[in-house]
């Protein structure tokens, strides 16, 4: 049925308008939306070092805050869903028209309708598949500190020496720190270009060496994106999450069940008229969708990540406007539908527009 459209306009190089031709029979042939939705997942990636000198941390520097064992931890933060619309590939519907008719629909790159006599532009795409994302993390090697240490340091082969050394080597980087913030360095900086390069390779030692007692705890975040179309209420497992390789797929056991719970809330009826009476469709409507709507909860460990009403195609029905409205010589009127549900958004005269 595709190969029958005719193109007659381009828009933002990702719609078509299409007109009544004898190409194409006269007849405009479009699809109607399924709501998908596109849950991206943040997660924040925790990863901690022991310090090699932890056992000495109390007697050294005076602090029992040391990480005593390497541990990596992961934790979803944020839950975000977007619905949109995919095209309903096995149900077409056809707009037919006589010669030298005027109308014209808009539709999306695949087809779906967006307006009647309006040309609109189209919605940025979501793309099929999922997708990851991260930060640039600058991950430690826990030997930073031996950038900064002395021929003693080296020399000894005791490892309470060691840690000796490095806290006398803390204490006078503090010391130095202290000495230029109060102005009393024996060399004191030329400007406060030179302070702040000064404090910063001073700060980059007290790291290092801290981190040599204390360890070392390095967070990156994580975004992935995963698509999913509704189909039945129910709940299935969108993806696992473990704590040693975070997001997995749903059938790796390593890691703790992430579920998507779908349940109807409202399933679409027909409109009624001025009288409380159902409306009849009419003949050769333009059929569009009247949209339902699903309580979209996004869950992990008995706690909810996501709790939100989200409107959806599959749960509503199909209904039709007199296509007399849009073929009207005098007075034709536009329609403008939503692409992520095939609802009727608006409508109102085209004469002036």
């Amino acid at each position: 049925m595709a190969g029958l459209l005719a193109c007659s306009t381009a828009m933002a190089q990702s719609t078509k308008v299409l007109t009544a031709e004898k190409s194409n029979d006269y007849g405009l042939v479009y699809s109607l939306p399924t709501t998908a939705l596109e849950v991206e997942v943040t997660a924040s990636h925790q990863v901690g070092k022991k310090g090699p000198y932890y056992l000495y941390a109390k007697k050294s520097i005076g602090t029992d805050k040391a990480i005593a064992e390497d541990f990596e931890k992961w934790e979803i933060t944020e839950v975000k869903v977007r619905p949109y619309g995919v095209p309903d590939s096995g149900t077409q519907y056809l707009m037919q028209l006589r010669p030298g008719a005027l109308t014209s629909i808009t539709v999306d790159p695949n087809g779906m309708l967006l307006a009647i006599n309006k040309d609109i532009e189209a919605k940025p795409a979501t793309k099929s598949g999922d997708n990851a994302s991260a930060e640039n993390v600058k991950w430690p090697t826990g030997n930073e500190y031996l950038d900064f240490v002395d021929e003693d340091f080296v020399a000894s082969k005791s490892s309470a020496k060691q840690a000796q050394l490095l806290a006398e080597s803390l204490m006078e980087v503090r010391e130095a720190k202290l000495a230029l913030t109060r102005g009393t360095a024996d060399a004191m900086p030329a400007d406060g270009k030179q302070m702040e390069l000064m404090l910063a390779s001073l700060g980059q030692q007290e790291a290092a060496l801290n981190a040599a007692f204390t360890g070392t705890v390095t967070t990156e975040i994580v975004r992935r994106k995963f698509n999913f179309v509704p189909d039945g209420d129910g709940k299935q497992i969108l993806f696992r999450m473990s704590d040693f390789a975070g997001f997995v797929d749903a059938e790796d056991l390593s890691g703790d069940p992430v579920y998507i719970q779908i349940e109807t809330l409202n399933e679409a009826s027909i409109p009624v008229d001025a009288k409380g009476e159902p409306k009849k469709l009419p003949k050769n409507a333009v059929i569009y969708n009247i949209p339902g709507s699903a309580q979209v909860t996004i869950s992990t460990l008995g706690k909810n990540l996501f709790d939100k009403e989200i409107q959806l195609s599959q749960r509503g029905m199909t209904f039709g406007l007199d296509p007399a409205l849009f073929t009207d010589k005098k007075e034709p009127s536009f329609a403008v539908f939503d692409p992520v549900t095939g609802a009727l958004l608006e409508i109102g005269s085209a004469v002036g527009r």
